[in-house]
């Protein structure tokens, strides 16, 4: 049996998408796979494997014991991607960049949910070889399509109206998940519902706060943000919406997508290099607040341009299926476990 050791804060802080991923991953490993992994948490203990979900500064030190075993990294981002996320003033958001790196640097191996990111951190010096992508997932049993007879009942049940369009944004509400151009599309469109689901996950911290904090405080008649909610509302609302939005400017791969499409959610997205290599052609692209209008009333007006990214989503959802993804990690972790032994 491998001793595996998850090193993580991630689901310290609510309405996080790496907390989600590593909260799936968890679920996944201890239900499918609990004769073949011995699963601790944040335990100093002698591992085959150390598998690091977030980079606290304790869990840097750790990685100097022989005991940690193999050291697996999971890249949720990159210095450039923090842009638009966190308002860290210089010098000190120099030193923290300079940290992420060196922090990734210090890993036998790195896990990233996009292609992408593979040349970026060959760009930082950590040879490709070293670096496996591996999506994220969601759990079906919790992430589904429903009834269009429940689909009124959540509405209901949400305080939604039952005979209008929804559209439903989630994250963290910042200036890099384009929160902004949400509340302009909200703004335009006041016979359409929107619902941004999330809050203020780092606070004061968060770029863009202030401005944004005023409107969530006193948001337009037909915009409601429901504040961070737990994962089974998510899936609530995902069921509610007929069509998801994410206008985010810089993603890996957000796992709220990944929720829409399992819920069988219509989305819409703005149209990002790095989902191309991911979940091209399962979404409707839009380049800018402009054309996310555009594509919105046509969507209104089109039941079946709808059903057909409704249709998208549910095949994009068998493709990032848990079944599939728990063949690719037991593989992985058994493949770097030997890795270990040899080296």
């Amino acid at each position: 049996m491998l001793k595996i050791t998850m090193f993580s804060s991630a689901d310290k802080v609510a309405g996080q998408g790496v907390g989600s991923a590593y909260l799936e991953l968890m679920h996944l490993l201890k239900t499918r796979f609990s004769k073949q992994f011995d699963i601790a948490v944040n335990e100093y203990r002698q591992s085959d494997i150390s598998h690091y979900h977030t980079i606290n500064p304790t869990y840097y030190l750790s990685t100097f014991s022989a005991k940690r075993g193999r050291k697996i990294g999971y890249v949720h981002f990159l210095p450039e991607t923090l842009e638009g996320s966190l308002k860290i003033p210089q010098p000190f958001r120099g030193w923290f960049y300079k940290y992420v790196i060196a922090f990734y640097k210090r890993m036998d191996h790195l896990v990233v949910v996009n292609p992408t990111f593979i040349p970026k951190l060959a760009a930082y010096g950590i040879p490709e070889e070293q670096v496996t992508y591996i999506p994220n997932f969601v759990d079906s049993d919790r992430f589904h399509p429903v009834s269009s007879t429940r689909k009124l009942s959540l509405r209901r049940q949400l305080g939604l109206p039952m005979d209008q369009f929804i559209v439903l944004g989630s994250g963290q509400v910042q200036e890099r998940k384009g929160v902004p151009d949400f509340i302009k599309l909200a703004r335009q469109n006041p016979g359409i519902q929107f619902v941004w689901a999330g809050g203020f996950s780092f606070g004061r911290l968060t770029d863009g706060y202030k401005e944004l904090k005023r409107v969530v405080d006193n948001p337009p008649a037909n915009l409601k943000f429901t504040g961070i909610v737990s994962r089974d509302e998510i899936a609530q609302l995902n069921n509610a919406a007929d069509l998801f939005l994410l206008p985010s400017y810089n993603e890996l791969f957000p796992m709220s997508v990944l929720e829409a499409f399992s819920c069988g959610t219509p989305v819409m997205l703005r149209d990002l290099d790095l989902y191309h290599a991911i979940i091209g052609g399962d979404y409707e692209p839009a380049k800018d607040v402009n054309e996310m209008q555009q594509k919105l009333t046509l969507l209104v007006d089109d039941p079946d341009r709808l059903d057909h990214w409704h249709q998208r989503a549910l095949a994009a959802s068998h493709e990032y299926s848990k079944d599939h993804l728990a063949h690719v990690w037991y593989d992985f972790y058994t493949k770097q476990a030997q890795e270990g032994l040899r080296s």
